[in-house]
Formats: structure tokens, C-alpha cells, sequence
């Protein structure tokens, strides 16, 4: 098996084919005989210099340059970040070739320019292991320090239903903006819905006093708990007294406390969005405190023949839905909306694009 094969009826996470780990280890097949991979990807800045404030010096790409913690932007990302909204200006008309057709842009595999040394992208060999876990992953532990490193077990190419068992962008999106705003999240009770393989989650426990990893399904919850213990080095897992279940004093804890909802990439099917949103209402309508929520997605851009013209519709529902509940005036609960601007620092290696948005809803009780 020297490189994978993908059937057409699978989804693919832009993520894994850019991931920056060296190379995608394949640990086991799950219970549906899927392939399991795990990644390592990279904080640019440690949990450890993170919690202290120190002010610590990044090197990538054999180039460095200088960070300030606390909510200063990094010099490189804020330019990186410039020079991207000037490529993308044009919106999705930029998109478009000179007959109106979409061009999909991708980075390529080799770059002969040195300026462009940053395109550069690792194919996904996977290895199927002889030994055991420990011994396989003994070279990558020795290159890399725990302190800055989030290993996540996901699968690679899946059925749309299986979605969540892959590693998506909006996800590191949420991530960056929970590192950078890490003392707002201090001390909070936290719940997250769709959490997937639970990397938003394991960012943000590193700061928050509790956090709710839920989504469905005994396997991709399975993968979730593994993903937490292999990074105990990052928070301290918690105990539930039911696996995947909520006990009594759960629910209790959570509508005493819960601050915090969010939620990444779950926006891809209306049918979802439509019950995420129902599930907001009626979460934050039982909560005995205001809260605040934030919303991670991609718009993807589609060429459809029902439109014959480049649409897309989740994110157009997921707007038209998110704008229903800003509206909503029913007496009890007044949400109000607002984007997040993406010019927060960059602390996970990924492809911050054009199409990444971040929405942050405020509930709060009328009565």
C-alpha cells in the first residue's frame, strides 16, 4: 500500500492533503473497516509559553521570526494575511477563467521558485505498521516536544455520513481563534456540538475548566476518546461516569455553567444545519446563564446543473437559518450576530483561505 486509493463516492478533508506532518501513519482499521491515520500537526507557539505569557521565538522553514504574546498579531501572519485578501479581492470572480468556468487553484507538489517554498505539499503515503503503536511512533516522538504538538487519529477519504472522522479547516480556524483569545475562555464550562475527532475541543480544554466534546456515533466517539488521551500532555481528560452518555449531574453542570457553545464544519447539508439549529435554541433557552456561540465553516463553491452557475447552497441556507435566529422574537431569548474578522495570529499550520469564516452569537435571556 505505498500510496492510498480513494473511491468517487468519498469525501476527502483539503486538510490531509496539506498536512505538514512528514508522513500519515496508518495505526488500524476501525469498526467499519475504515483506515485510521494519526497526524501530528504543530503549534506554532507551545501550550507551555502560551499559559506563562512568555514571549517565545517561532522557526519554521528555516526562516524565524519574532512573536508577542497576548492579542499583538504575529508580523508574518498579519502580511501573509494582507497579501492573501489582495490575491482574493476580486471574490469568486476571481475564481472564474474567461468563460465563466470555475478554476479550482492547488498547490503544487514541487516549487522550482524559492519564493514560493511555502506552497509546498507532502503526499499522503500511508504505512501499515508491523510493530506495535509505541515503537512505531517512537522516531516521531524524539522530533517532536509535547508541548507543541496535537496528535489526532482521523481516517482519510470517508462517506459524506463519515465526515467527522476527518481533520477539517474550520476546525483549526476555531482552534487559532480559541489560542488567541485564550484568557476570554479561562475558567469556562464549555460545550461543543459535532465535535468530530475532537481537536477543537482538546485547543480549547487547554484553557477552559470544562469542556463537552459530543457528537454521534460509538466509533467516531471512540476515535474522540482516543484523540484525548493522546494528548494528556495538553489538559487532563475528564471522567464520565456513562461512556458516551450524560449522566444527571452532567446535564445539571452544564445548564448551571455552560458559557460557551461551538461548533466547526457542520454546516455542509441543510438538513443539519437546520437541526443544529433547533439544538441551539433549545440548549440555549435552558441555560441559566447568557452565552456566547461560535460557528466555524467553509463556504465551498459548486458547479451545479440544477443552477448551471457556481452556487453554494449550505453556506446560503446556513446565512438565511443564522439570520431567522438574530430575528427570532419570541419573548424569551434575543440572539444577536456578528462576524469575526480573521486577523487574529496564526497558530496551527494550514491554509487560512478566503472561503474560512467565523461567527460569533451572543444569547442572552430576556426574562
Amino acid at each position: 500500500m505505498d500510496n492510498p486509493t480513494f473511491r468517487s463516492d468519498t469525501v476527502l478533508s483539503d486538510v490531509h492533503l496539506h498536512c505538514p506532518s512528514k508522513r500519515h501513519l496508518m495505526v488500524r482499521l476501525n469498526a467499519v473497516g475504515q483506515p485510521v491515520f494519526l497526524s501530528y500537526f504543530k503549534l506554532l507557539w507551545s501550550i507551555e509559553d502560551l499559559a506563562s505569557g512568555k514571549h517565545v521565538r517561532e522557526i519554521t522553514t528555516g526562516r524565524e521570526h519574532q512573536c508577542t504574546s497576548g492579542n499583538e498579531l504575529c508580523d508574518k501572519g498579519r502580511s501573509n494575511m494582507k497579501e492573501e485578501g489582495e490575491l482574493n479581492s476580486e471574490g469568486v470572480e476571481a475564481l472564474l477563467d474567461d468563460d465563466g468556468d470555475l478554476e479550482v487553484v492547488r498547490r503544487p507538489r514541487s516549487v522550482s521558485d524559492l519564493q514560493a517554498e511555502d506552497l509546498l505539499r507532502d503526499i499522503a503515503c500511508p504505512v501499515i505498521l508491523m510493530k506495535g503503536k509505541e515503537d512505531a511512533f517512537e522516531d516521531e516522538e524524539q522530533e517532536c516536544t509535547c508541548s507543541d504538538v496535537v496528535k489526532i487519529e482521523h481516517t482519510m477519504a470517508t462517506p459524506l455520513e463519515d465526515v467527522g472522522k476527518q481533520v477539517w479547516r474550520a476546525a483549526f480556524l476555531l482552534a487559532d481563534y480559541i489560542l488567541f483569545k485564550r484568557d476570554t475562555f479561562r475558567g469556562c464550562s464549555v460545550l461543543e456540538l459535532g465535535g468530530g475527532t475532537g481537536i477543537t475541543s482538546i485547543i480549547m480544554a487547554a484553557a477552559a475548566k470544562r469542556v463537552y466534546c459530543t457528537d454521534v456515533g460509538e466509533d467516531l466517539l471512540g476515535m474522540c476518546e482516543q484523540n484525548v488521551a493522546l494528548n494528556k500532555h495538553l489538559m487532563e481528560p475528564g471522567d464520565p461516569e456513562a461512556p458516551y452518555s450524560w449522566s444527571e449531574e452532567e446535564i445539571a453542570d452544564l445548564l448551571d455553567h455552560c458559557s460557551v457553545i461551538m461548533a466547526a464544519d457542520v454546516f455542509y447539508d441543510d438538513d443539519l444545519t437546520d437541526a443544529l439549529f433547533r439544538t441551539l435554541y433549545r440548549i440555549t433557552h435552558n441555560l441559566r446563564n447568557s452565552c456566547t456561540v461560535y460557528l466555524a465553516l467553509e463556504k465551498r463553491l459548486n458547479f451545479t446543473l440544477r443552477h448551471m452557475d457556481i452556487t453554494c447552497e449550505a453556506y446560503s441556507h446556513f446565512r438565511n437559518t443564522l439570520n431567522d435566529l438574530e430575528n427570532l422574537q419570541d419573548g424569551k431569548m434575543k440572539y444577536t450576530v456578528e462576524p469575526i474578522k480573521l486577523d487574529f495570529c496564526q497558530f496551527l499550520v494550514y491554509e487560512r483561505i478566503q472561503q474560512l469564516e467565523l461567527w460569533k452569537v451572543m444569547a442572552n435571556h430576556l426574562t
